[in-house]
């Protein structure tokens, strides 16, 4: 009876210790200069029409909403950091908080690459009107241009991220809103200081 529950034990202690490791702030919107680092950027650059704007709330959130439209062979619509130095190091596991109106939105990577329409992504689905939180690790972000996998390429370096951004591109026409709480990191050695969740 014992050694059949040691297994079981075993794999609740993990899963407790996993849901306990530290989180190390990234990105948040309290600053009063918050709204200057970050940027829309639509499909309008390749000819399309969407909508897509960004806004700092009351509450010290970003909120990202708009239109999209598949007119024009557009269809995407998006909001990112300005090129910075993001402290982002392999291993890492990024944690985002959303609030979003159930359609699948992408957490991109933008790295110094001169490649056209390039970043590394990963799937952030949202649940409506519900507050969310979605991990992804650094190594599960694939590396992407105008939309469609490049094969031959590794795994995100990460002294080559210089911005965070989130994108709409589910080719489906009409109004969306997310709104993002943060962005932090769970730190591949988990040696950092805990920091509470709002």
């Amino acid at each position: 009876m014992f050694p059949t529950r040691l297994p079981l034990l075993l794999a609740l202690f993990l899963s407790q210790a996993v849901a306990e490791k530290p989180l190390q702030p990234l990105l948040d919107f309290a600053g009063t200069d918050t709204a200057q680092k970050w940027q829309a950027v639509n499909d309008g650059v390749m000819g399309g029409v969407s909508d897509g704007r960004f806004r700092i709330t009351a509450d010290k959130t970003m909120e990202f909403s708009g239109r999209l439209s598949l007119e024009n062979n557009g269809g995407f619509a998006s909001v990112r950091t300005k090129p910075a130095d993001l402290e982002i190091n392999a291993g890492d596991t990024l944690v985002v908080r959303v609030k979003g109106d159930g359609r699948e939105y992408v957490l991109n990577i933008y790295t110094k690459s001169r490649r056209m329409a390039f970043s590394y992504r990963a799937p952030l689905p949202t649940k409506r009107d519900e507050w969310t939180e979605v991990s992804v690790p650094l190594d599960e972000f694939i590396p992407t241009s105008f939309g469609n996998r490049v094969q031959g390429m590794g795994s995100v370096e990460p002294d080559q991220i210089n911005s965070l951004g989130f994108m709409l591109s589910d080719k489906k026409p009409g109004p969306f809103k997310l709104e993002v709480d943060w962005v932090k990191i769970t730190p591949a050695d988990h040696d950092a200081d805990p920091v509470e969740n709002r």
